[in-house]
Formats: C-alpha cells, structure tokens, sequence
C-alpha cells in the first residue's frame, strides 16, 4: 500500500492550496481517509476525514468552514482544499487510509500513512 501526498507550499495568510493525496495497493473506495498535522513541537492532530462508503464528512473544529475534503474513487484520490489559510495552519499535512467508518478522528485506527507534504503560511 502506498499513499502519496502532494500539493504543499508556501502561501500567504488568507491564500488557499489544495492538497492531493493519491492511494494504490488498497480497494480505496472501502477505506476511509483522513488529513492529519504535525506543527513542530506538536502533537499529530485531526484535521479531516471522509468515509469510504457514505462519504461523510467529519472536520476539527478549527478548520470548519474553511477546509473542504473531497474524494475521487476513480483516481484513488483524496483532496484537502485549503482556504483563508492562516500562519497556524503551518504544520506537515499526513494522508491516512483506515478500514471502516468510525474512529476516524484517532490517528492510533489509520493502518497506513502517506510521507506528509509540508504547508507554511507566512503571516
């Protein structure tokens, strides 16, 4: 199983990025997938997820409204579209894959990981 993230930079306060995270090796359409961060010093934390037979949605609360996570089951593609992005939003962005759809905001039930794109707003 591999998971690829893509689509990191650097922005501006307020600038958008969209976040890509490609999958292969696993039936992706069954799987829930999720975003989760790192800023250093920090915790991984939750950012988003979408389930992988509903499609349900789920979002911290501190990117609700302003993060949009989307699928694409013919590309085994997940996306983060990240806009008024703020300087505490700079963190490396994770892509995780997980069989079912509960839990999703515990990074501890993701089996697999991507390698992490890094995102930098600059106030």
């Amino acid at each position: 199983v591999q998971l690829q993230a893509s689509g990191g930079g650097l922005v501006q306060t307020g600038g958008s990025l969209r976040l890509s995270c490609a999958a292969s090796g696993l039936p992706f359409s069954r799987n829930s997938m999720g975003w989760f961060r790192q800023a250093p010093g920090k915790e991984r934390e939750f950012v988003a997820a979408i389930s992988g037979t509903r499609d349900t949605t789920y979002y911290a609360d501190s990117v609700k409204g302003r993060f949009t996570i989307s699928r694409d089951n013919a590309k085994n593609t997940v996306y983060l579209q990240m806009n008024s992005l703020k300087p505490e939003d700079t963190a490396v962005y994770y892509c995780g894959a997980l069989t079912g759809g509960s839990n999703l905001q515990y990074s501890r039930y993701y089996l697999y990981w991507g390698q992490g794109t890094q995102v930098t707003v600059s106030s």
